[in-house]
């Protein structure tokens, strides 16, 4: 085996001490002799200087990478889930670049507050008297319960006690609040009389989690916010209403249905609704709870939520986002989540069969085949999406060549083949996806 030093003076390995830290071109050069030993490779080898380019280059490839979605899972929380808006890329960029007025009252020339910034137009858009916004769902869940219910009992059907993404199951998370869980009802049915006979003076909030992620038939029945309303407000109970989608505007025009509105949610009575912004809403990470003024206000003087606070690019994604739904058509237009959603299959399939000639023209076989894509992330659970995809033969094979590709396209496996579903891909992404699977290909 060569030596370290020997290895360094190569021409090849010092032109990689040119433009890198003499650190990591040393691990490269030790990795490459450790491999080599491994499999018992020539010492007189001459592609050292390869084998210490391609660790080199292993190691210095970012963490977290742009992917192409491909799977037909328009929501796909491991991969993301929404891709932002141009709008909302631009007010990212714009925070990011500099100083903003995060927590500045240009007006009044002293600190302000970081929650003010999207609360006007949460408020226009549902109907809201106040608003807060931390960075997720699951931390709108907690902060809500601590500020109203700690230490006091949480009503909550036994329905209801989901298990989420990750193997996070929704009554731990609520228990992390401080308030203790009072179960109702059972799994298929619970009742009004279930809610009124669990209520005492220590009951400090009834929760209500929407079941985005499945659904119930059969011999079921359950109890919606607006049944709930006036018993709550007979006791002077707050509803504290889980609606996890952050649907925005209705989609029934195209088919998805069964996901309310945070407007038609406030409107049923709930004192506090929480939903995602990076669902069916489209935006960044981030939860938000609309609801009563003086519920909100609770909210920002608990100590938990400097632990949940968003930062400023949040913030502006959010906002930039939020300004697209003054306009409901151009929101189903702009903000790729909808416009994925509401494609017709149609359209779907030509983009489809225009990237299998871009791949028959350099001998590469694909068919067009047609296929159901879905919303992800809890959103519209039993609804299929007619869409169309790509078909590659010898499916895992070619997985995994454009798995690892430099920029990775992520599919799904279907009888045998590879399924490259383009209803997830952006419009706007379509050359850039095209090049990708050809470089990858070829």
């Amino acid at each position: 085996m060569p030596s370290v030093s020997g290895l360094l003076e190569r021409d090849d390995v010092r032109a990689l001490l040119e433009g890198n830290p003499r650190g990591l071109v040393v691990d490269a050069v030790r990795h490459a002799i450790d491999e080599a030993r491994g499999t018992a490779a020539s010492g007189d080898a001459t592609d050292w200087g390869e084998r210490i380019a391609s660790h080199l280059h292993t190691v210095l490839r970012r963490s977290l990478r742009p992917v192409f979605n491909a799977t037909g899972v328009v929501l796909h929380t491991n991969l993301g889930r929404a891709p932002l808006a141009e709008a909302a890329i631009t007010a990212v960029r714009e925070a990011a670049e500099g100083y903003t007025n995060l927590e500045y009252d240009l007006e009044a020339g002293e600190r302000g507050s970081r929650y003010v910034h999207c609360v006007e137009l949460l408020r226009e858009l549902t109907g809201a008297e106040d608003a807060i916004v931390v960075n997720n769902c699951a931390a709108a869940l907690v902060l809500s319960l601590s500020a109203l219910a700690r230490g006091r009992e949480v009503i909550v059907s036994r329905g209801e006690l989901v298990e989420i993404g990750g193997s996070f199951r929704v009554p731990d998370i609520m228990q992390r609040s401080g308030a203790s869980l009072e179960e109702v009802g059972t799994t298929n049915r619970t009742h009004l009389d279930d809610y009124r006979r669990a209520i005492t003076p220590r009951t400090g909030a009834i929760a209500k989690i929407h079941r985005s992620n499945f659904t119930l038939s059969g011999f079921v029945a359950d109890v919606d916010v607006r049944q709930l309303a006036p018993l709550a407000a007979e006791h002077g109970v707050p509803i504290v209403h889980d609606l996890g989608s952050g649907l925005m505007i209705e989609l029934d025009d195209w088919g998805l249905t069964g996901e309310p509105t945070a407007r038609a949610a406030l409107s049923a009575g709930a004192a506090a609704v929480l939903m995602s912004g990076d669902k069916l809403l489209g935006g960044p990470q981030s939860g938000i709870v609309l609801g009563a003024r003086h519920i909100i206000a609770r909210m920002r003087q608990d100590p938990f939520a400097r632990a949940v606070r968003v930062d400023k690019m949040t913030i502006a994604a959010l906002a930039a986002t939020l300004e697209i739904y003054r306009s409901p058509e151009r929101a189903v237009s702009e903000i790729p989540t909808l416009a994925m959603l509401t494609a017709s299959a149609e359209s779907v399939g030509e983009r489809c069969r225009r990237v299998a000639a871009a791949l028959s023209g350099v001998g590469v076989a694909a068919t067009v085949v047609e296929t159901f894509a879905a919303a992800g992330a809890g959103a519209y659970p039993s609804h299929e999406i007619a869409s169309f995809a790509l078909r590659l033969a010898d499916g895992e094979k070619i997985e995994k060549v454009l798995r690892s590709a430099e920029l990775p396209v992520i599919g799904r496996i279907a009888d045998g083949g590879l399924l490259l579903d383009m209803r997830s891909v952006p419009v706007r992404d379509d050359e850039r996806f095209t090049a990708a699977v050809l470089a990858a290909l070829t």
